[in-house]
């Protein structure tokens, strides 16, 4: 069977408090968007090893055994064996782009496997199992527009309107990890809470809805801050970097009219609204 993983963005993400268990405490708006990694999982015929796994398009620089994919089939396989697997994944969302990618990928697998065996575990499980491979996780399990809290375990739905908007995403051409964001980052929790923040005109988050990532990155990397100052001046209602980067995207109210220097960054572009992402 052929699966499709996409990424999300981040609308919003405030660092709220570190946690005794060396965690952040976050608030932030996870948004799905039909920009995808394609999957092909299928039963293996000619039985080598439990799993057998290949990958094509992106590069990412890691052990088998590290791979959210490969994890997601030891976890699926402890609560509900299955037979032995053959699974291809195609990159296309970078790594490092605080897209979800990785993420997306694992519950991707999990959802695969649940198909190809039966469908024996229950939406609620699927999400129980996400839940230990990473905080993201969850998220791609439902793949609706949820509100993120505690370590970004804790969802929420929370639908906002985006059709008729365009969506435009860029990537600078590195990646940056969420250990090395996390070490700049300075917790704040005074402020208004996200999800009332979100209820204000779109018109109107530019100046109210934040990353608290943006600040410490952009001074580390200055094409970030160049990224998004450039998409304000191209007519961006919001524009923004997602996660913890290193991509930076905007909502437009059309097809906007990008300059090279921002065009050639541009990873994906279009609706943020698509009836079914996977």
């Amino acid at each position: 069977m052929i699966g499709y993983s996409n990424a999300k963005i981040n609308i919003g993400l405030q660092v709220l408090r570190k946690r005794p268990d060396g965690f952040h405490d976050i608030d932030t708006w996870m948004v799905p968007v039909p920009f995808y990694d394609i999957l092909e999982c299928r039963v293996q015929s000619d039985f080598t090893t439990p799993f057998h796994f290949t990958q094509s398009g992106v590069t990412v620089d890691e052990p088998l055994s590290s791979h959210l994919c490969y994890k997601a089939f030891e976890a699926f396989n402890q609560a509900a064996p299955c037979p032995p697997v053959r699974l291809h994944l195609h990159k296309q969302i970078p790594v490092g782009a605080g897209l979800g990618g990785g993420s997306s990928n694992g519950a991707a697998t999990l959802s695969a496997l649940n198909k190809i065996t039966g469908n024996p575990l229950s939406a609620v499980q699927l999400e129980k199992l996400a839940s230990t491979l990473g905080s993201d996780c969850p998220l791609f399990i439902h793949n609706v527009p949820m509100l993120a809290s505690g370590r970004g375990e804790r969802l929420k739905k929370r639908e906002i309107d985006l059709s008729g908007r365009y969506l435009v995403l860029l990537h600078p051409g590195f990646a940056i990890s969420t250990a090395e964001a996390y070490k700049l980052v300075r917790p704040h929790d005074r402020r208004p809470a996200l999800e009332t923040l979100l209820n204000q005109p779109l018109t109107e988050w530019r100046t109210i809805i934040k990353n608290d990532f943006e600040y410490p990155l952009f001074l580390r990397y200055p094409l970030l801050k160049e990224l998004k100052e450039g998409l304000y001046s191209s007519g961006a209602l919001y524009a923004s970097m997602s996660g913890s980067g290193s991509s930076i995207f905007a909502l437009f109210d059309s097809i906007p009219d990008l300059p090279g220097d921002i065009a050639r960054h541009i990873i994906w572009q279009g609706s943020p609204v698509e009836a079914e992402l996977r």
